[in-house]
């Protein structure tokens, strides 16, 4: 079955930068639009950045200049660098294939002083 293992997520200052991994298996992953999606308590769950298999970019407003989306397709693996960090992007991360009912079990990120 598909399995999608997200990585990365941390406790972090504010103004602090982590890098998120999302691994893939048993996926045609150069076949999908990505996603990096995000859950803080009590929220809905909301797209944070989408890449194509091209390697073509969406942001939410949210995040732009301070994300950035990127994948490996030879290495099943897409990343999210996170610079700049505000305790407003404390939440969990998933990964997604767009158009696909997968998800990852998410990685938790907590920006607090």
């Amino acid at each position: 079955q598909v399995q999608l293992v997200e990585s990365g997520g941390g406790l972090v200052q504010p103004g602090g930068s982590l890098r998120l991994s999302c691994a893939a298996s048993r996926i045609r992953f150069s076949d999908y639009i990505m996603g990096w999606y995000r859950q803080a308590p009590g929220k809905q769950r909301e797209l944070v950045a989408h890449i194509t298999s091209g390697g073509s970019r969406n942001y939410a407003d949210s995040v732009k200049g301070r994300f950035t989306i990127s994948r490996d397709n030879a290495k099943n693996t897409m990343y999210l660098q996170m610079n700049s960090l505000k305790p407003e992007d404390t939440a969990v991360y998933y990964c997604h294939p767009e158009s696909s009912s997968y998800w990852g079990q998410g990685t938790q990120v907590t920006v607090s002083s």
